[in-house]
């Protein structure tokens, strides 16, 4: 609907009324009317202020006063009660990006795909599923870094997600350095709110923190680990020799994972198909649940612009009227009404 923020405004739309009744009820003295053009019109000290307007043209400083008047009072569309979540998660997802997760272990559709890209198609969905809460997005491998920090924008962590690449953040699986920046960047939050979503394939082979000791940190500053070891445990390999089987898991420490989330609260998952993955992320969904609560706003929309618009345009149209019929009258050819000066004696 449309509403007024300041309606005692409109009082203003009055004053030409009172500037009317004013001339009408004072004493004036017509002054002489010159025709355009007048040789009396040159002269110093000769004023032009005293023209009448013609009607039209007072209408149209009418109508751009009025929409002055109107911009002025600050015109706005309220539109339909929105529910907000006012409370959620502070949610930051740690994933993996270190060159293991290229493994093509994970089917979908009948087609391999690696572990990074099952991960981003998942995961997809769980951002979007997330409203409400604030996440953001830690990429680790080497070294650990924020992609994004925590935001409402979750738009952007899934776009931020999607062009993620495997080996930008180096050849090794920093674990204990991911958790101490996600808990570094959590601390300052509201209690009973820090979670953190760890996803990696492998074990701890780099980093300065070891993984134990950054879970002791988590624990005394109150995050929750939610770890999730990814990978097949068995898959088909091809060689020039024939194919045998091998698990493309062996070098991922479940048990290393199963006591970070033990120690903080949370829980370990392991993911060894896509399937698998989705209905993980699903049970974090329903273990760590979305408050929502009952406040609705109102969306506004100024719309003092038109109005203010409108009145810019009418008052240069008159402008430009007016030139045109002064170049009208003094274009060259137009009767000369001075008249003529005689020199000579007496």
């Amino acid at each position: 609907m449309l509403n007024l923020a300041y309606p005692w405004v409109l009082l203003l739309a009055l004053v030409p009324l009172l500037m009317r009744l004013g001339k009408r009820s004072g004493h004036s003295v017509d002054a002489p009317v010159l025709p355009v053009g007048h040789w009396l019109s040159d002269l110093p000290g000769v004023s032009r202020s005293g023209s009448r307007l013609a009607w039209w043209q007072a209408l149209m400083l009418l109508l751009s006063w009025l929409l002055l008047v109107v911009a002025a009072a600050r015109p706005q569309h309220v539109g339909e009660p929105v529910q907000m979540p006012v409370s959620g998660r502070d949610l930051l997802l740690a994933v993996d990006i270190s060159p293991s997760m290229d493994e093509q272990d994970m089917v979908i559709q009948g087609r391999g795909i690696n572990r990074l890209q099952a991960v981003k198609r998942v995961v997809d969905d769980f951002i979007q599923r997330r409203q409400g809460d604030r996440l953001g997005l830690l990429l680790f491998g080497t070294e650990p870094y924020i992609q994004a920090p925590l935001t409402f924008d979750l738009a952007t962590v899934r776009t931020l997600l999607n062009e993620s690449g495997i080996g930008m953040a180096g050849r090794a699986t920093a674990i204990g350095d991911a958790i101490g920046l996600a808990v570094k960047r959590l601390r300052d939050r509201p209690q009973d709110q820090r979670v953190v979503i760890l996803l990696t394939d492998g074990a701890n082979t780099a980093g300065e923190i070891t993984p134990d000791k950054a879970t002791e940190i988590a624990k005394a500053t109150g995050v929750r680990l939610y770890t999730i070891g990814i990978g097949a445990e068995s898959m088909i390999q091809r060689g020039l020799l024939g194919s045998r089987q091998v698990n493309p898991s062996r070098d991922l420490d479940e048990a290393l994972l199963q006591r970070m989330a033990e120690q903080t609260g949370g829980e370990y998952f392991r993911a060894r198909s896509l399937p698998e993955l989705e209905l993980i992320y699903e049970s974090i969904d329903r273990l760590e649940p979305i408050e929502l609560e009952g406040k609705h706003y109102r969306p506004v929309t100024d719309l003092f612009v038109w109005p203010a618009a409108g009145a810019v345009g009418l008052w240069l149209l008159l402008q430009a009227l007016k030139l045109i019929r002064l170049a009208g009258k003094r274009r060259p050819g137009a009767l000369d009404e001075r008249p003529q000066r005689r020199f000579g004696r007496g």
